[in-house]
């Protein structure tokens, strides 16, 4: 057990899950964060929620110095500072790499400095691109794109060689990545960065891949975190959740509170050192279908969503977790279902009066082509 866990990004969303977790399990936690308005809005000060115990510095990971500070009297770091989100990426390229990439390789010369016992860091579903696909045979198809003359005709299916058709199937950990966006370039760069000095200085590092991870204390006035509380800022507002293409996009939804709790069983596995993990449900669900529940869930079933059929660059079809990796290595089970999640997220929602701001997300995609 570690005297003192660093979590970059610890005052947000899942950080402040994992700040629960780790306090809940007798650890001492720090958190290094920057208030961005975006996710904490334009007063950036100490959320509510985070736990009072929890030590609080407000400082930028991309800042050496802040980073340093950080790190004194520091066993173990789990690093989930980043910006999020695939569309924003697409266009805000400079400031996604600066954070991500350039604030992971700031904290790699600090703990090269300052050396831990540990690190895990957030990695992303988003590096595989398409997941897995096999065909009638039960071939695998781990190289699958979509070209954009498909797209804009409205074939939303991916096909193989030939024009076969593909079923989707769970992605495992030795799935080749695709990185379809400039997100998910960063967290590739992320995990690689952490993985490689991590080895190179004997610091047991472990990158967990979330998959689309909700629940409480998501910022719903931000309308590039994830699906689930965008749509739900929508529906709060009395507005139709906005889904892409045609909504049959299969995805894993995995509670907050499975992941935090992956992410302390990653700082306790040593089987899991050095390795890359999907953290997920197990369980995969269209998007159209999680729109619809939400709505159930929130008493809005007379708002039906608004099917763009358009494609969003730099989004995929189908993908969803393989877990049994994280099973073997980090004896992780997934315990909340969705219709548990949903009820606690609409508990938590019924308090909140978010503002919407999809639509100007929407126009800056489609101002700039991003949207077929």
């Amino acid at each position: 057990m570690f005297n003192r866990v660093l979590i970059t990004g610890g005052a947000g969303f899942i950080g402040s899950h994992l700040c629960d977790q780790l306090l809940l399990h007798g650890y001492r936690v720090r958190a290094l964060d920057n208030l961005h308005p975006q996710v904490h809005g334009p007063r950036a000060e100490r959320p509510g929620y985070l736990d009072s115990r929890v030590e609080l510095m407000v400082g930028d990971v991309r800042d050496a110095a802040a980073v340093a500070r950080a790190l004194e009297d520091v066993d173990a770091v789990v690093h989930l500072a980043a910006a999020v989100g695939v569309g924003q990426s697409m266009y805000c390229v400079r400031d996604y790499t600066e954070v991500n990439n350039v604030g992971t390789a700031v904290l790699m010369e600090q703990l090269i400095a300052h050396p831990v016992k540990k690190l895990v860091i957030a990695s992303s579903m988003s590096i595989y691109g398409e997941g897995r696909y096999r065909d009638g045979a039960g071939n695998a198809h781990d190289c699958v794109e979509r070209s954009f003359k498909d797209l804009r005709d409205g074939q939303w299916e991916p096909r193989g060689e030939g024009g076969v058709s593909l079923t989707p199937v769970p992605t495992a950990e030795n799935k080749q990545p695709a990185l379809a966006s400039v997100y998910a370039l960063s967290k590739y760069d992320q995990e690689r960065l952490g993985l490689l000095v991590g080895r190179a200085y004997g610091i047991p590092t472990v990158a967990l891949r979330l998959f689309n991870t909700y629940g409480p204390r998501q910022a719903l006035s931000n309308p590039y975190t994830g699906v689930l509380a965008i749509f739900a800022s929508r529906l709060r507002n009395g507005r139709a959740p906005v889904v892409f293409e045609d909504g049959q996009q299969r995805r894993d939804f995995v509670s907050v509170y499975d992941v935090a709790r992956a992410f302390r069983l990653a700082l306790e596995s040593e089987r899991a050192d050095y390795s890359v993990i999907n953290v997920g449900s197990g369980r995969d669900v269209t998007i159209l279908e999680v729109a619809r529940r939400l709505a159930g869930a929130l008493g809005r079933n007379n708002i039906g969503p608004d099917v763009t059929q358009k494609h969003r660059v730099g989004d995929i079809r189908h993908c969803f977790a393989d877990i049994e990796r994280a099973r073997q290595l980090l004896g992780y089970s997934p315990t909340i279902t969705m219709e548990q999640g949903l009820a606690g997220m609409t508990e938590w929602l019924s308090g909140s009066n978010p503002s919407d701001r999809t639509e100007t997300a929407r126009r800056e995609l489609e101002t700039r082509g991003l949207t077929l």
